[in-house]
């Protein structure tokens, strides 16, 4: 079992994809054989993905739709300290991942043919 920490640097808000980070890491590892990667992120205002990775488009629309359904500048948000930002990136984190789990077969990710793991920052303060 090996255990390790990524850091994901990303500019902006949006869908970041880092299917090739986790691989590489991966690789590094002495272990070859079967078994299940588990990615967390310790954040309350990001959250993990896997989507299609072929067309750049399905990303932009997923962000498209994720903005669309959860506006900055509700009128009904009291957590709006940290900027108008900040409660929508809560609420879009609630409703999609905080972990993955992804089969790894032969040392290399199970991913299918057209999937990604992205990093979903769309609002709020990120360190």
């Amino acid at each position: 079992m090996a255990v390790g920490q990524l850091e994901i640097v990303v500019r902006g808000q949006g869908l970041h994809e880092f299917t090739a980070d986790v691989a590489h890491w991966l690789a590094g590892q002495s272990y070859g054989g079967d078994g299940l990667c588990t990615l967390f992120i310790q954040h309350t205002s990001a959250s993990l993905l896997i989507q299609e990775n072929a067309d750049p488009s399905a990303r932009v629309d997923l962000e498209r739709w994720l903005n669309r359904l959860v506006p900055e500048n509700d009128p009904l948000y009291t957590h709006t300290l940290e900027g108008p930002d900040d409660m929508p990136a809560h609420i879009k984190s609630a409703l999609t991942a905080s972990s993955l789990s992804i089969p790894v077969i032969g040392g290399r990710l199970a991913l299918g043919t057209w999937q990604g793991i992205y990093l979903c920052l769309i609002g709020g303060f990120f360190v």
